[in-house]
This record gives C-alpha cells, structure tokens and sequence, in this order.
C-alpha cells in the first residue's frame, strides 16, 4: 500500500505528489479555474486550426464562428463536468480513475493517456520553439538552421519544466498575468486587422456543407477533450461547497474567451495568406501578416502561453507518471515528459515534412483514445453522486489486495470492458494520414464523429453493465450519515 503523505502544499513549490488533498487545505477558489483555462488555450495554433477551416473545409466566416462556439462548449463543457470529481475527491484525474477501472486496470487507460500527453507536449513544445525563431528574425534577422532550432527547442522544454515543476501557486500567477498581456496584444491585433483586412473578400466566400461544419467541430474541440482527464487536477484544491455549476461555468468562459477569437482570427487571416494553413512553419505567417512593433510583443506574449499550456500540461503528466508506478517526486516524474518531448520535437522540426498534417493525424488519434476513458469515467461519476457514494483517501492510494477499489484481480471488468470496446470503435471510424478505419466510409466516419461515437459506446455499455461492487471490508461497509455523505459529492 502506497501511504498518504503529508505533503504540505502551502509554499511557493507544491511538494503534494497525487495522494488525496485533506480538508485543511482545500483554500482553492473557483474563479483561479477561469485564467487557467485562459492559460491553457494561448496558442497561435487556434489560429493555423482557424485558417485550416477556410483553406481545407472551405467554411465562410459564419460558419467558423459557429464552429468555434460549438467546439468550446462541448470540449471545455466535458472538462468542467469531469472536474468536479476532483472536488469531491481531491485527488488529480488519473488517481481517482483507480476508483473508475481498478487499481490495476487504471494502468491501461492511464497509459494510452500518459502517451497521446507526450504528442501534446510535443506539439506546443515545437510551435513554442518556431515562436522563438521568429522573433530572432524579426528582431535580429538571425535565420533558422538545424543547431538554433535544437537550441531554442531545449530552451523553451527547459522553461516548461522548470515552471511546471514548482506547481500548483506558481502556475495559478503565471497565468493570471498571461491572461491580461495576451488579453492586451490580441485586442490589438483583432483592431489592426480590422483596420487592414479586406472584409467584402471575407465575407464574399461561399458557404461550406454541413459535413465539413461538423468534421471541423471534432479537429477543433480535440484539444479540449485532451484536457478532460486532467480536469480534475486543478480543482482538487477546492472544497467541498464549492458550486459545481462554477466550476463549468468557469472552464466553458475561460476556454471560450480565447478559443472563438483566435480560431476566428485565423480564419480571417486565412483571406490574405492562404498558405497560412499549409506551412510547415505554423508561426512565421505572423511575421509576414502583421508589422514588427505588433507581431513581436504579440509572439513573445504567444510564447509565454504555449510555456504555460505545456507547464500545465506537464505539470499533470507528473501525477499520471506517479499513478502509472513511478518512483519520483512529482517534479521530477514530470521531467520524463520533458526529455521525450524534446526528442520528439527535435524529430518532428527537423525531419517531418509536414507540420499540419501531422497535427490533424494527432488531433484525431488524441480524441478518440481520451474519448474512450471519458465516458467510463462519466458514467461512475453520475452513479456516485445519485448513491452519495464519495472517493475514498485511503483505497485511492492502496494498490493491494486490501482496496476498495481492487474489484476482481484489482480489474473492474466492467469499465475495462466499456473501455476497451469503445477504443476500438472509435477507431474503426477513424481516417488518417496513417490508416482508415473498416467504418471510416460510414456517415459517422465521414462527419468525423468517431470522437463522439467513441463517448456514447464507452458511456452506454458501463451504464448497462452491472453496477461493479467495491470491496469494502464487512465491518466499515456501513454507510456514512447521508448528510456528510451528500456534503461530499454534490455537484
């Protein structure tokens, strides 16, 4: 059994790895949730995103908004509701989905997970790096080559760490600040371009079909379902009281603030530089587009946000490395996500030749395999809170026998079961750079819905499985006075 450590999380370095966080310090507000997601979504790849759907989906102006409104809701609404199981069990996402899968069954799911978290940080840790090197040109007229771009690539993983490293507090200021720099910046880059962009050009472009509305729906809120496991890790500060309606109401704005403006920037953008969407490089456009007294403060404010979405990123990678079994301080299990993103950010700037394409491939194969684990989780969480069931401190950080949450062989086959069908369902529906799924060809396949099919599957069979029994020992197995219990999981 691993035991509850009493890791104070009172300083500037949070020391708390993933046991449980005990009352006396859920000091957490709802309203911190609001810049974190801010944080989380300051990446000038909403723009690329946002140009990929005028240039590859042939979608007007309207239907972007629509897009981009739809793909925040549904992305960061799934995030907010899932987050509330981190206040009522104050324990980050991967721990607490031992009570979900088991404590042995949790390593598969947390696995897949662990994985498709490396190709994220990856992904941000490449277009953090391209930020840099536009800025040296435009300052400086240094040009790229192969040494500067491993350079600037370990210059901006090391910062990552090294923010995502010292924790929650940390994380919490550095995001309030980049919320109001890049707040500032990007109002004055949405007036320039107004002021600039031919908008009779923009608003003449014709209508795309409903199908590409709906496919560009799924490559835009993927990067929100990858933040659905990891929803809880920033609300398991918070006490038990806090509104759960807050807590989706402050994900779903924060999120959306700069998800809808920046997806629509960069469809805006696309009219004047339509090889935006196609460049390997998905930031120097940047340079090309705006003036120099804009486009570095703007950039170098992107760069801080894409540090932070990575710090944020990281800095939950380390709980799930420390549920998958590793043997570190959270800190440092978080610097495993950092050498693996360098290598593969290294190989991707260098030997990929298309950026784009390998991010949509991502994109894709990231919400289908976070999807599968959404709607297991899901479906546990409704059951907990209509039988008042709460997570317990204790089974959550027992990985023997002796849990609560061992089931059969420490599986719960019914979630395993839930699980592992709907992965492969929502892969069978799935089209990519790399391969096609036998139901690709299918209406849900086509309107790349293999995502949401991949939810409803996994949600409906763990709702139609029997109820799994935790092991609770005959002599604790009463019940706790229901108002306490109810204290504890209320929405």
């Amino acid at each position: 059994m691993d035991s509850l450590s009493s890791a104070d999380s009172s300083g500037a370095i949070e020391t708390r790895g993933i046991e449980p966080v005990p009352d006396h310090e859920r000091h957490g507000r709802v309203r911190e949730l609001f810049p974190t997601w801010v944080a989380a979504n300051i990446s000038v790849l909403l723009l690329t995103m946002g140009a990929a759907l005028v240039v590859f989906n042939s979608l007007n102006f309207w239907q972007v908004l629509i897009v981009a409104v739809c793909a925040a809701v549904v992305s960061f609404g799934l995030v907010g509701v899932l987050s509330v199981s981190g206040k009522w069990g104050g324990a980050p996402g991967a721990t607490l989905s031992r009570a979900t899968f088991g404590v042995r069954g949790n390593l598969f799911p947390g696995a897949i997970l662990w994985i498709a978290r490396f190709g994220w940080e990856t992904i941000n840790a490449v277009t953090g790096a391209y930020a840099v090197l536009t800025v040296l040109k435009l300052l400086f007229g240094i040009k790229s080559n192969d040494a500067l771009i491993v350079i600037t690539l370990l210059l901006f993983v090391a910062c990552t760490f090294l923010v995502s490293g010292m924790g929650r507090k940390v994380l919490n200021i550095c995001n309030k600040w980049s919320t109001y720099l890049f707040g500032l910046f990007s109002m004055l880059v949405l007036a320039y371009l107004v002021a600039t962009i031919h908008w009779s050009d923009v608003f003449a472009k014709p209508a795309g079909t409903t199908a590409m509305m709906v496919a560009g729906v799924g490559t835009i809120a993927a990067g929100g379902i990858s933040w659905v496991p990891t929803g809880p890790d920033f609300a398991r500060y918070l006490p038990h009281q806090a509104s759960g309606k807050r807590i989706v109401g402050a994900t779903v704005s924060g999120a959306g603030l700069v998800m809808v403006p920046m997806v629509l920037m960069g469809a805006v953008m696309a009219v004047a530089t339509p090889g935006l969407a196609k460049a390997q490089d998905p930031v120097s456009f940047l340079g090309d587009l705006l003036p120099t007294w804009l486009a570095v403060p703007y950039l170098l404010t992107a760069i801080v946000g894409m540090l932070l979405i990575n710090s944020l990123s990281m800095y939950s990678a380390g709980f799930t490395a420390q549920t998958m079994g590793v043997k570190l301080p959270r800190a440092m299990a978080v610097s495993i996500n950092a050498v693996i993103s360098l290598v593969a950010g290294g190989l991707l700037m260098l030997v990929a030749s298309s950026f784009l394409g390998s991010f949509i491939t991502f994109l894709i194969l990231l919400a289908v395999s976070f999807s599968a684990w959404i709607g297991v989780y899901a479906v546990d969480m409704f059951r907990r809170r209509s039988r008042a069931v709460r997570y317990d401190a204790e089974a959550l950080m027992d990985t023997g026998r002796t849990s609560r949450y061992w089931y059969v062989g420490g599986f719960c086959w019914q979630a395993m079961t839930a699980w592992g069908v709907a992965l492969l369902a929502g892969l069978s529906f799935t089209s990519c750079d790399w391969f096609s799924g036998p139901l690709a060809g299918t209406p849900i396949g086509k309107y790349g819905l293999g995502w949401m099919a991949t939810i409803v599957v996994s949600a409906a069979i763990m709702a139609v499985l029997p109820t799994p029994r935790e092991n609770v020992p005959t002599a604790v197995a009463e019940p706790a006075p229901a108002t306490a219990e109810r204290e504890k999981v209320t929405a």
